[in-house]
C-alpha cells in the first residue's frame, strides 16, 4: 500500500531584497508557530506574517526569548475581521500584505520556474535538504534578474 504524507516549507524573507534567508520542513500536521524560532533572525526587528502565526507572541518559547520578545509581530488580520475595520486601518493592512507578499515571490519561482509542485516524500532530511537547494537557487535567480544587463 502507497501512504501518502503531507509535508509544509517554510520559508524566512528578508523585507528589503526579498531573498530567503532560513527554510524549514515538516509534517503537514505541525502548526506553523512551531517553525518561527527557525525562521526569525536574531537581528530581526519586526516581523511581518499572515494570519496562521496570530498569537505568536504570546508563546512561551516567544515570550522568553531576549531576541524574539523584542521583536514587533505585525501579524495579518482575519479575513472577517478586516471586513470590520474602518477604511484607514485597511489601508494600513494593505500595505502590510505588500510586504507579506515578498515571501510568496520565491516560492512562486520554485513551483513555475522549477516545476516543484509536487514531491515524493522521501524524508523530512531529505525534503528539507531538496527545498534548501531549491531556495537558493531561486535566490541566485532573483539576483540574477535584478542585475542590469551589460554589452
Amino acid at each position: 500500500m502507497d501512504w501518502y504524507f503531507g509535508m509544509k516549507g517554510h520559508i524566512g524573507v528578508d523585507a528589503g531584497t526579498g531573498y530567503v534567508h532560513s527554510v524549514t520542513a515538516t509534517a503537514a500536521n505541525v502548526h506553523d508557530l512551531d517553525q518561527v524560532t527557525h525562521l526569525v533572525r536574531p537581528d530581526d526587528e519586526v516581523v511581518y506574517a499572515d494570519a496562521g502565526y496570530q498569537g505568536v507572541e504570546k508563546r512561551p518559547v516567544v515570550a522568553a526569548s531576549e531576541d524574539l520578545s523584542g521583536i514587533e509581530w505585525r501579524i495579518a488580520a482575519r479575513k472577517g475581521a478586516l471586513r470590520a475595520m474602518p477604511a484607514q486601518d485597511r489601508a494600513i493592512a494593505s500595505t502590510q500584505a505588500g510586504v507579506r507578499g515578498k515571501v510568496e515571490h520565491p516560492f512562486l519561482i520554485v513551483k513555475r520556474d522549477f516545476g516543484f509542485t509536487k514531491t515524493r516524500y522521501r524524508g523530512i532530511a531529505k525534503n528539507r535538504n531538496h527545498l534548501n537547494m531549491l531556495f537558493a537557487s531561486a535566490n541566485w535567480l532573483m539576483r540574477g534578474r535584478a542585475l542590469p544587463l551589460t554589452g
